[in-house]
C-alpha cells in the first residue's frame, strides 16, 4: 500500500495525490499549477495513465486543486469524483470559467502562430471534457463515513476554507478485513476564527497525515487588527474620493470582502461611500452558492440572514455582470470594485489595473495569496512598470496588502489543528513553497511528530515501520536562521511568536506545581533572549 505525491510538493499549487494498493488506485485532489509552477509544469503528462484511476476524492473546489479534472476525464478516467455538494456546484462555475478562458487563449495563440506559419493551438480541455466531468460528480454529505471501494472508506469534514472544503478521513486496506491504514489530507485548512465558514473539525486519530503548509512559516494578524487595518486603509482612500481596486477571487475571498464593506458601513454610517461593485459574472453565482448553503456558514452570518440582512449586499452596491456594464465603470470617478482574478493573472481586474494604476490616488488592496510569477506578485514585490494587454503602464498607486484576509490557516492554526493528533501520527507536509513547508516541518518535530517535507512523485510506504523518535536538526538554531529572510518582518514575525508563547507558558506555569523541570528552560530561554538583544544593540550603535 503507497501514498504517492504527484503535486504540490514544495509548491503551493497542483495538489494531486494517489491512494495505491493491489486492487485499486484513487486520486485526492487534481489541481493546476499556477504563478510560475504553471511555467514549470507547462505541457507535463500525467505521471500515471489516467485509464487506470478508480475514483477521486476532491477537497475543495479550487482551481489549484480541482483545475485539471476535466483534462483527466479527457484522457480516459471515467471514475466517480466524490466531494461536498457545495463543491459539486461551485466546480461546475471554474470548470467553465476554465474552458472559456484557455479557448480564448488557444485562439489567441492560433492568431499568433497563423502569421509565423506555426501549427493551431488547443486549449487542455473544452466544454465538452467539462460536461463529462460534471456527469462523474458523486456529492456526498459531511460527517459520514463511505465506502468507496472494498477496502477503502472515506469521510468528508469541515475544513473551514471556503464553503464545500474538506479534510478528507481515509482508511485504507487491501480487504475489508484487514487492519486500516489511516490516512488525514487536510485539503486546506481554513483559520480557527474564520468568519464566513465554521471552524476547521478537529481530527484525533490517524497514522498519516497530509498537511498543507502556506502559512507554515508565517502569522497573521488578529481578526480585530485586521479589521483595523482594514478600515484604516479604506478610511485612507475614500479620502480621494477616487478609484479603490480589489483583485479577489471569486470564491470566499469576495463574499468576506463584500461582508467587511458591510460590517464597515453599519459601523461608519456616516462616512461617504463610493459604489461598490463585484465585477464579476462568476463572481455573482458563486455568491448566490453562498447564500444556498446558509447551515453551512459561520454563526455569525447565520444570524444575519435569519434576521433578513444578506451579509454579502452591502448599501449602494451593485452586481456586474456583461462587459459593457465593466467597462461603464470606468466613466465613474470613484467607486470600490472587486474583480478577478486574484493573483492578477487574467480577467476583469487587469482592465481596471489598465485604466488606473498610473494614477497616484487609486488604491489597491491585495487581499489574498500572491503566488511567485504572477502580476500581483510582482506589484507587491514593488514593480514600477508593468505591461498589460500589450500597453505598458506606469505604477503610481498605492499598494495595501491585507493578510489577515487569508483563508488559510497560519502557522500557529496549523500546529494547534496538528496537535490534536497522537505522538505516532506522521506528517507528509505539503502545499506550501520549501520555506514554509520546511518551517512548519520543524515545528511540526518540535512538538515530538515525525514529519517529512516529500519531493514530487516521491513515494511512502503506508506499511513501513514508524521512526522510534521523529528526525531533528542537531542545530535548531541554524535552521531557523536558514529559513529566515532576515526582513524586519520575519524578525517582528519570531518576536511575536515568542510572546505569545510566553504568555501560554506563563498561564501553566501559574498552575502548574511542578516548577523543577521548567524553571531551567526558562532561564536559558531569557538568556538566549537578553543574549540576541544585546547583539541586536550593538548593530544599532556601529550602524
Amino acid at each position: 500500500m503507497k501514498l504517492k505525491i504527484h503535486g504540490a510538493a514544495g509548491e503551493v499549487t497542483g495538489s494531486n495525490y494517489m491512494i495505491e494498493t493491489g486492487k485499486y488506485k484513487v486520486l485526492v485532489d487534481c489541481g493546476f499549477h499556477q504563478g510560475q509552477d504553471e511555467e514549470k509544469h507547462e505541457g507535463e503528462a500525467f505521471p500515471f495513465d489516467p485509464t487506470s484511476i478508480d475514483a477521486l476524492l476532491l477537497t475543495h473546489a479550487h482551481i489549484d486543486h480541482s483545475g485539471r479534472i476535466p483534462l483527466l476525464v479527457k484522457e480516459g478516467f471515467k471514475g466517480k469524483i466524490f466531494c461536498t455538494f457545495a463543491t459539486s456546484e461551485l466546480v461546475e462555475i471554474l470548470w467553465r470559467d476554465s474552458a472559456r478562458l484557455m479557448g480564448e487563449e488557444a485562439e489567441w495563440r492560433t492568431r499568433k502562430n497563423s502569421r509565423k506559419g506555426l501549427p493551431p493551438v488547443k486549449p487542455l480541455y473544452t466544454e465538452n471534457e467539462v460536461e463529462d466531468s460534471l456527469g462523474l460528480l458523486s456529492p456526498i454529505p459531511y460527517d459520514e463515513v463511505i465506502e468507496i471501494t472494498e477496502g477503502l472508506k472515506v469521510r468528508f469534514r469541515e475544513a473551514g476554507h471556503i464553503l464545500g472544503s474538506s479534510i478528507i478521513e481515509t482508511w485504507v486496506s487491501e480487504n475489508n478485513g484487514d487492519k486500516a491504514v489511516k490516512i488525514v489530507f487536510s485539503g486546506d485548512l481554513g483559520p480557527h476564527d474564520g468568519v464566513i465558514e465554521k471552524p476547521p473539525t478537529l481530527i484525533e486519530e490517524a497514522d498519516f497525515v497530509l498537511i498543507e503548509s502556506t502559512y507554515g512559516d508565517r502569522l497573521h494578524k488578529s481578526l480585530n487588527d485586521t479589521r483595523t487595518e482594514f478600515e484604516d486603509a479604506l478610511k485612507e482612500a475614500l479620502k480621494t474620493s477616487s478609484k479603490v481596486l480589489v483583485p479577489t477571487f471569486v470564491v470566499d475571498r469576495a463574499q468576506r470582502v463584500l461582508y467587511e464593506l458591510d460590517r464597515f458601513q453599519k459601523k461608519y454610517p456616516d462616512l461617504s461611500m463610493p459604489k461598490i461593485y463585484l465585477d464579476s459574472p462568476m463572481g455573482v453565482k458563486v455568491t448566490e452558492i453562498y447564500c444556498k448553503y446558509i447551515p453551512h456558514l459561520s454563526r455569525e452570518l447565520k444570524e444575519m440572514f435569519l434576521k433578513g440582512d444578506d451579509p454579502f449586499e452591502p448599501e449602494n452596491f451593485q452586481f456586474i455582470r456583461s462587459a459593457d456594464e465593466s467597462r461603464a465603470i470606468n466613466e465613474e470617478k470613484s467607486g470600490i470594485i472587486l474583480a478577478g482574478s486574484g493573483m492578477c493573472s487574467g480577467g476583469r481586474i487587469m482592465h481596471h489595473l489598465k485604466h488606473n494604476l498610473y494614477k497616484p490616488d487609486t488604491h489597491v488592496f491585495f487581499v489574498g495569496y500572491q503566488a511567485y510569477g504572477t502580476l500581483g506578485r510582482r506589484l507587491v514585490d514593488g514593480a514600477k512598470e508593468i505591461r498589460i494587454a500589450g500597453e505598458d503602464v506606469s505604477v503610481k498607486a498605492r499598494f495595501h496588502t491585507l493578510n489577515g484576509f487569508s483563508a488559510h490557516a497560519d502557522r500557529n492554526d496549523l500546529l494547534n489543528w496538528a496537535s490534536n493528533f497522537p505522538k505516532k501520527t506522521r506528517f507528509v507536509v505539503v502545499h506550501g513553497e520549501p520555506k514554509s513547508a520546511k518551517s512548519l516541518a520543524m515545528g511540526l518535530n518540535d512538538k515530538g511528530y515525525a514529519a517529512m517535507v516529500p519531493a514530487l512523485n516521491d513515494t511512502i510506504d503506508l506499511l513501513a515501520p514508524a521512526e522510534e523518535k521523529p528526525v531533528r536538526m542537531p542545530v535548531i538554531s541554524q535552521q531557523i536562521i536558514d529559513r529566515l529572510e532576515l526582513s524586519p518582518q520575519d524578525i517582528s514575525q519570531l518576536l511575536a511568536s515568542i510572546t505569545n508563547k510566553a504568555d501560554e507558558m506563563q498561564r501553566l506555569a501559574i498552575e502548574s506545581k511542578d516548577y523543577a523541570k521548567i524553571m531551567p528552560l526558562l532561564v536559558s530561554a531569557k538568556t538566549l533572549l537578553e543574549t540576541a538583544a544585546a547583539l541586536g544593540e550593538e548593530d544599532r550603535k556601529t550602524a
